[in-house]
């Protein structure tokens, strides 16, 4: 059975071809399956006929909403989908002047081990296939009844880890025949898999590329990400400047502060130093607390003590609005409370 919705839209095309049909049939189903049918009946405009063949041949994803926490204090919507397989991932709405964005996942679990995510407890069960990476952006908007306009990949998971079906989700989102989300608006979060962001600077899309870098130096990335052991911050720098100047895009730099770990001002000077050549925007994120770890955000004093050390060193840093406080909408939370997930297994090297 083809899985439709984690086809292109040429490879739509050719499979209807394929099947006989005029290619034009393709711009119908596409636009259907973008509004959140759940059976071909729901498609009126094309033929009984051309739906049986559909039926006997092709199916259509479509995840249940299992769970939806709507914050009290910003109005942020957690999504908890389940999988026709019967796993879970999160979604998480929010609500800014521009409009909604949706942080997705890209897998189910993570096999990236990082010490600090909650995401990665209990390790990777699989990765989603395209179709399913676009169904929380479908079936999100659906619920809202409000267009979603952009879309960060920093859920559970590791997108550049499911790099193929990240690729295709990227293509089929921004297609103008369904959600037509401008890549412009679609940013792309990595812990730093390094033959993955060359192959994606070699696509030039004008996506957002973000880097989850959480220490200035290999000595405490290390501890924190062992995928920095494979892939030291050295190469990933080179990375990142490839990146740079193969897509004229400027990069982003995620950096959770945790109290003991990485947010000294020395910390802040090396970090300052190592991604200020780079032009990259700082984000500064006050470590979310799981339970399964030990890892404390500081004051807030400490946290601007680094965000102002990092500015009066010349680079350019945020620190993160908090959203959806008081309905942990962090990523792996609600799913690690729904599943039981309990710790099993860390980074894998392949």
């Amino acid at each position: 059975m083809t899985d439709l919705k984690s086809l292109e839209f040429k490879e739509l095309e050719q499979y209807l071809s394929d099947m006989g049909e005029k290619k034009f049939r393709a711009a119908q189903i596409f636009k259907w399956l973008h509004m959140g049918v759940r059976s071909f009946d729901e498609m009126t405009d094309i033929s009984k006929e051309l739906r049986s063949k559909l039926g006997e041949r092709a199916y259509i994803s479509a995840p249940d909403i299992e769970k939806k926490l709507v914050s009290e204090i910003d109005g942020t919507v957690k999504y908890l989908f389940r999988m026709a397989d019967g796993n879970c991932i999160e979604s998480v709405v929010m609500r800014y002047h521009h409009g909604l964005t949706i942080c997705i996942s890209s897998q189910v679990g993570c096999r990236m081990g990082c010490g600090f995510c909650a995401s990665t407890i209990g390790g990777l069960y699989r990765s989603l296939t395209a179709g399913e990476i676009a169904d929380q952006v479908i079936f999100a908007q659906k619920d809202m009844s409000e267009r979603i306009s952009n879309i960060v990949l920093m859920g559970i998971g590791e997108p550049l880890d499911n790099y193929d079906n990240v690729l295709k989700f990227l293509h089929i989102i921004n297609n103008e025949n369904g959600k037509n989300i401008g890549y412009r608006h679609i940013t792309l979060s990595t812990c730093g898999i390094v033959p993955n962001i060359y192959r994606l600077a070699d696509e030039c899309l004008p996506i957002t590329l973000t880097i989850s870098l959480h220490a200035p130096n290999d000595g405490i990335r290390n501890r924190l990400m062992p995928i920095n052991r494979k892939y030291p911050i050295a190469e990933l720098m080179e990375a990142c400047r490839y990146y740079t100047d193969k897509t004229g895009r400027r990069l982003s730099v995620e950096y959770s502060l945790i109290k003991g770990e990485n947010d000294s001002l020395k910390n802040a000077d090396e970090l300052a130093a190592l991604v200020k050549p780079l032009g990259a925007h700082i984000n500064l994120i006050p470590v979310n607390k799981v339970e399964e770890r030990e890892y404390r955000k500081g004051s807030k004093a400490e946290i601007n003590a680094f965000c102002q050390r990092l500015i009066s060193r010349g680079a350019n840093a945020t620190i993160r609005r908090e959203l959806g406080a008081d309905i942990s909408a962090s990523c792996g939370q609600l799913r690690k409370k729904t599943e039981n997930i309990t710790e099993r297994s860390a980074f894998i090297e392949d």
